[in-house]
């Protein structure tokens, strides 16, 4: 290395934000279907892109007022990875932005009993912007209310499986469609049985934890 060489920076390390995204799943004679929308250009994070509805976890959701809680496999496996306030915030957090971003409702206050913890997914070091994401899936028998929201998703509408994954997906919404697959082919006990969940850290395929 010459001697004149200046220091070598190194961009500080930023940390994952918890956040929390739910999966409105029907299925009918044509397959699964889910709820999904694109991200405006302008957004910071994914920008065009076709995403489930969810983000971050605020304070209050710690706190929410809930009808009823989830179910104890639910609760139990997101306790492997979180404390129980951040566990219950989370799925808060999801009954939140299905609310904010699409006008549907698990409730007011939301029902938590139905929610399904499928994976987990964390943005890899040195991306400007990172979460921690935990991936819930419910039944569109448990939602109610008219799809129309904030505006923050565009083309909001059920789509088709095979039809989703057949589009430009960013890596981590693939990846979990794809995980989604093998959780509808699994039975109610098989799902409620799990004792680990997986995780992506990276496009190296699933982690179990």
């Amino acid at each position: 290395m010459p001697d004149d060489a200046g220091p070598i920076l190194r961009l500080p390390t930023v940390r994952a934000k918890h956040a929390a995204s739910l999966i409105v799943l029907r299925i009918d004679n044509s397959g699964p279907h889910m709820l999904m929308g694109m991200r405006g250009a302008k957004h910071r994070f994914m920008p065009n892109r076709l995403v489930f509805p969810g983000g971050r976890v605020d304070p209050a959701d710690m706190k929410a007022d809930c009808a009823t809680e989830m179910p104890p496999w639910t609760e139990a496996a997101l306790r492997r990875n979180a404390n129980a306030a951040l566990a219950r915030g989370l799925a808060a957090a999801a009954a939140r932005e299905l609310r904010e971003e699409t006008g549907l409702s698990l409730g007011t206050p939301p029902r938590l009993d139905g929610l399904h913890y499928l994976a987990r997914a964390v943005t890899p070091p040195g991306q400007p912007i990172r979460f921690n994401a935990r991936f819930f899936v419910v039944g569109a028998d448990k939602v109610t209310g008219t799809a129309g929201g904030d505006g923050e998703l565009e083309a909001l509408r059920f789509y088709g499986m095979e039809e989703v994954l057949a589009l430009d997906l960013a890596i981590p919404t693939r990846r979990v469609l794809e995980r989604l697959k093998l959780w509808i082919a699994m039975t109610e006990a098989e799902r409620c049985r799990q004792t680990r969940t997986p995780v992506l850290l990276r496009d190296r395929g699933w982690l179990m934890e």
